[in-house]
């Protein structure tokens, strides 16, 4: 085996059935043991056929997909995995048309996979806050006026006119935090701020006037004029977060082609997730772990996804 990767031919030899697949993911889910995914005990736990388990605390019966992205999903679990693989491995993203012509399932099926990994990609309420050197700025994501069929222009200018605005900060030598906002004011991006830096960082934005207010008792900020042809000042540039953004709409563009306001968090989410769990430097399978560990909790319904 390689010591930066493992091959789908590799994955699949590793993974070729449900028992085997079932056996990897709970020796990852529940590595203190088997625990009740409703009540966390561990101790009165019998074991039941065909991968169940019944908690005597509680009465529940329950499988390694309960409380999770894969629960009442009966898609083979090795499937499922071989969808994190792909989506953790795939710079740009797989579509879903793609997914579904290389595990067997529908487009359809294949899509709710997609989301419903998307949504376990989300970063947990506990994360750490970027500390250090942080590079902020913004991106438009969404189609153009003039390819527009008319009866769907907005005929209110051109630029981000009928876009969605996503906000990004990036932690040079650290992780990224990307999220769509619904108002670009300067409340929204101080708490957006506020929320994800460590005070005392130095910010480092383009001249727009949205990032103007930073300066202040809280950070330490220093700006670039992209309008005067200025791109570095000394450490001072936003590079790092503005490769960020060339990834994000080629995979946009290139991949998914289109992506809804509905469900663009959940694409950001992913790409956020490439970055950071998801960085190439590590082995395929701790990219491939990180992945699982984060299924749990995060459950999301078909009614969710398209309500």
């Amino acid at each position: 085996m390689s010591k930066s990767t493992i091959s789908m031919y590799q994955l699949f030899e590793m993974l070729s059935d449900e028992p085997t697949a079932r056996t990897y993911l709970e020796g990852r889910l529940w590595r203190d043991g088997i625990t009740c995914p409703e009540c966390k005990e561990q101790e009165r736990i019998t074991v039941r056929k065909g991968g169940y388990y019944r908690c005597n605390k509680c009465v529940l019966d329950f499988t390694v997909r309960t409380g999770t992205i894969f629960e009442r999903s009966h898609i083979p679990l090795q499937k499922w995995v071989y969808a994190m693989y792909a989506l953790v491995t795939a710079r740009k993203g797989i579509s879903s048309l793609q997914l579904a012509k290389e595990i067997g399932v529908t487009q359809k099926s294949a899509w709710f996979m997609l989301q419903r990994l998307r949504e376990a990609m989300s970063a947990p309420d506990s994360i750490d806050k970027l500390r250090g050197i942080i590079e902020l700025d913004e991106c438009f994501i969404g189609g153009k006026e003039r390819n527009k069929h008319d009866s769907k222009k907005l005929k209110a200018g051109r630029g981000s006119v009928g876009k969605t605005a996503v906000l990004g900060m990036r932690q040079r030598g650290g992780r990224t935090i990307a999220a769509p906002i619904e108002d670009r004011s300067l409340q929204t991006i101080t708490k957006a701020v506020h929320d994800n830096i460590e005070i005392g960082s130095q910010l480092y934005t383009d001249d727009h006037m949205l990032f103007g207010d930073l300066d202040g008792l809280f950070f330490r900020h220093d700006a670039v004029n992209h309008s005067a042809g200025e791109y570095a000042v000394g450490p001072a540039c936003t590079n790092s977060i503005e490769s960020v953004w060339a990834v994000l709409k080629r995979g946009v563009h290139g991949v998914y082609h289109q992506v809804s306001a509905k469900h663009l968090a959940r694409y950001v989410n992913e790409f956020a997730f490439r970055l950071n769990e998801g960085d190439v430097k590590r082995h395929t399978l701790e990219r491939l772990n990180s992945f699982i560990d984060a299924v749990a909790g995060k459950r999301l319904t078909y009614k969710a996804v398209t309500a």
